[in-house]
């Protein structure tokens, strides 16, 4: 059954509830934020209402409720409500974020108990790849009452985490209106850009592009969910295969499982076992904790880095879990201090590079989790989500983790493109469940 979303009025801009001061008009991008794809992150969050009854009346509550909120939340995020001008400042001129909201023809449960990946995307505002817009909200309302609120953010200006701090603050204004003051701790936007000084390298001429890796084809998403029981048996195997790694986290298990998966099943694929194809896997790495002294996990910004990790060419070590400690571990203070200076940086492009013009036979997946995010700490006054997920994202081979909501699980979106379907969901240990756990 295709589900329904009416939109239920035109869309409009929320603006800050203050005006930016003017010496805060022009926001540098930092040099993080310059190498950052020029793409949207989406997150969707679904909530009962138990004071719902789904009447017009209700809704206006609501839906005034988020919008004063918004309004204000924007004021202290001031660059959300800006645009963003080539990929070097972001003009907060005010004009707004994105505001829609939508009628669903349709039961919150039914969505969240049986998704349908395709239907998703329905539950975020759209807008075209090249918009200057550097946020968009859309709120929508089920016949019982349930709410869908879908995010996204421009990545020039933020990451996975900052989008869900964002969030939550908004999230305390709506729900302590005026108590909220105090409880949030205003971003400081010019932090960034002065930890990692924008380049004035011409990126284009270096051969690097902070397009690298997106692709227009058709994406194919899949979610997968992993149990406290399977993950218990992965890290089990993934220690017991390892030699180097006696106690391996839950996502290192993960991403070295679905790694060795991805390895065997393209090769099978090929139909070519004398074919010697290299399989790399990139972890997104948060710097926050990585940098001396350490950052706040609040902070603000684009505030992560990719690692390679390339397979032993050695065709008996399977250690893959040992490979990804190490090459994650790599990511440390000094690294990140490297990233502050401009032969630091250029050293950085010429690897990421390198990573995409390299061997012609590679292939690689990226990894980011989302595990430790305080996603289901997000409450507008209704009690914490019930679902959250992410749609689609433009890259091929790119699996997002997210804690399940009770926090024992982990949820694997897995983005593939349409041709290689089968890769991941042809394997038996990979069935997709068709229910939510810990749905209540």
């Amino acid at each position: 059954m295709v589900l329904k979303v009416e939109l239920l009025s035109k869309e409009m801009m929320m603006k800050p509830s203050s005006p930016t001061p003017p010496h805060l008009k022009t926001f540098k991008l930092s040099f993080l934020d310059q190498i950052s794809p020029p793409c949207f992150i989406p997150l969707i969050f679904f909530f009962h209402d138990a004071a719902a009854n789904g009447e017009d009346d209700h809704r206006v509550c609501s839906s005034q409720l988020l919008k004063q909120s918004l309004s204000k939340v924007l004021t202290l995020f001031y660059p959300l409500a800006g645009r963003i001008k080539g990929n070097d400042f972001i003009d907060c001129s005010d004009d707004g974020a994105l505001w829609v909201e939508a009628r669903v023809h349709g039961f919150l449960k039914d969505v969240v108990e049986n998704p349908l990946m395709e239907e998703l995307e329905k539950f975020l505002p759209k807008t075209s790849d090249d918009s200057e817009l550097m946020l968009g909200v859309q709120v929508n309302y089920f016949l019982d009452g349930g709410i869908a609120i879908g995010v996204w953010v421009s990545h020039k200006i933020a990451d996975a985490l900052s989008l869900v701090n964002f969030v939550n603050a908004w999230a305390v204004i709506a729900r302590e209106g005026d108590a909220a003051a105090g409880k949030i701790s205003p971003p400081n936007f010019g932090l960034m850009s002065s930890l990692f000084p924008p380049t004035t390298m011409d990126l284009s001429g270096s051969g690097f592009s902070p397009t690298f890796g997106m692709t227009r084809e058709k994406i194919v998403t899949k979610r997968v969910v992993f149990d406290k029981e399977k993950l218990a048996a992965l890290k089990k195997s993934a220690a017991a295969e390892s030699s180097g790694v006696g106690n391996p986290t839950r996502v290192e298990a993960l991403s070295a499982f679905m790694w060795k998966n991805f390895r065997e099943a393209s090769r099978k694929k090929s139909q070519d076992t004398s074919m010697k194809k290299t399989i790399r896997a990139t972890h997104n790495v948060n710097l926050r904790a990585r940098m001396k002294p350490p950052l706040p996990e609040a902070t603000f910004g684009n505030l992560w880095s990719p690692v390679n990790t390339t397979e032993s060419p050695c065709p008996d070590d399977d250690d893959l879990v040992f490979q990804l400690r190490t090459s994650i571990r790599e990511i440390n203070a000094e690294y990140v201090e490297a990233l502050q200076n401009e032969k630091g940086q250029s050293e950085h492009l010429r690897k990421w590079h390198e990573r995409f013009t390299g061997e012609v036979e590679a292939e690689f997946m990226d990894f980011s989790s989302w595990c430790r995010f305080p996603i289901y700490e997000v409450d507008f006054g209704w009690g914490r989500p019930v679902w959250a997920c992410p749609p689609a994202f433009p890259y091929k081979n790119f699996i997002v983790f997210m804690s399940t909501k009770c926090g024992d699980g982990i949820e694997a979106w897995i983005n593939i493109g349409e041709e290689d379907d089968d890769i991941y969901m042809g394997a038996g240990s990979l069935t997709p469940m068709p229910k939510l756990q810990c749905y209540q």
